[in-house]
C-alpha cells in the first residue's frame, strides 16, 4: 500500500540589494568654486572697507548716496535675475534630457547680459557728465571700484555666454556630458550675486 506523504514546499527567498543612492555633488568642477570662494571673499574685503568708510564719514556717504538713480539700480537686479534664470533652466533642460531649448535660453540670458552693460553705461556716463569721477569723494571711489570689478565679471560672463551658445548649437552638452555648462552657470549665478549684494550697499543702505 502506498503512503500518502505530503511534498514539501520550497520558499525561495529572493534578497535584493539595495541600490546605491546617486553621489550628490556639486555643480561644475571643485575649481570653479575654489575660484567663486575666492572671488566672494575679495568683494568681502571691500564691503567691509566701504562701512568702514561709511562709519567714518556718514553725512558724506548718504549725501553721494541720494544722487544715485535707484530705478537704474533696480532695473539692472530684474535684468541680472532673468538673466541667471534663464541660464539655470538651460542648465535644467540639458540635465532632463531637453538640450535643444538651450541655444535659445542661452541667448536670452546673453541679451540680458549685454543689456545690463549698456544701462551701466548710461548710468556712468550720466556720472561723468555731471562731473563726477572716482575722485569726487570716498563715497564715489567705493562706488566706481566696486561697480566697475562687477562690471567686468559681467562682461568675462558675456564671453562664456557666447562661448557655451556656440558649443550648445554645435550640441556639445548633453545628460551625461554638461560640466562645462554647470561651470558657466555657477560663474553667472555668482556675478548675479555679487551685484545683489552690491544694489542695497550702494542705492539703499541709508
Amino acid at each position: 500500500m502506498r503512503r500518502w506523504r505530503p511534498h514539501a514546499e520550497q520558499v525561495v527567498t529572493v534578497v535584493t540589494k539595495p541600490q546605491a543612492a546617486p553621489l550628490r555633488r556639486l555643480p561644475g568642477v571643485e575649481g570653479i568654486w575654489v575660484f567663486v570662494a575666492a572671488d566672494m571673499a575679495m568683494f568681502a574685503i571691500l564691503f567691509v572697507s566701504f562701512m568702514q568708510g561709511r562709519l567714518a564719514e556718514p553725512a558724506l556717504f548718504e549725501a553721494s548716496r541720494q544722487t544715485l538713480d535707484v530705478n537704474f539700480g533696480g532695473i539692472n537686479t530684474l535684468i541680472l535675475l532673468t538673466s541667471s534664470w534663464l541660464v539655470a533652466l538651460g542648465v535644467v533642460a540639458v540635465r532632463q534630457g531637453r538640450a535643444e531649448r538651450l541655444p535659445a535660453l542661452l541667448a536670452a540670458a546673453l541679451a540680458c547680459g549685454l543689456a545690463f552693460m549698456v544701462s551701466k553705461a548710461i548710468e556712468y556716463g550720466g556720472k561723468l557728465a555731471a562731473g563726477i569721477t572716482m575722485l569726487t569723494n570716498d563715497f564715489y571711489m567705493f562706488y566706481f571700484t566696486l561697480t566697475g570689478i562687477h562690471l567686468f565679471h559681467v562682461t568675462a560672463g558675456n564671453v562664456v555666454l557666447v562661448v557655451l551658445w556656440v558649443k550648445a548649437r554645435n550640441g556639445a552638452f548633453t545628460q551625461d556630458n554638461c560640466v562645462t555648462l554647470e561651470c558657466g552657470a555657477t560663474y553667472w549665478h555668482m556675478v548675479d550675486l555679487l551685484w545683489i549684494m552690491l544694489f542695497p550697499l550702494l542705492y539703499l543702505l541709508r
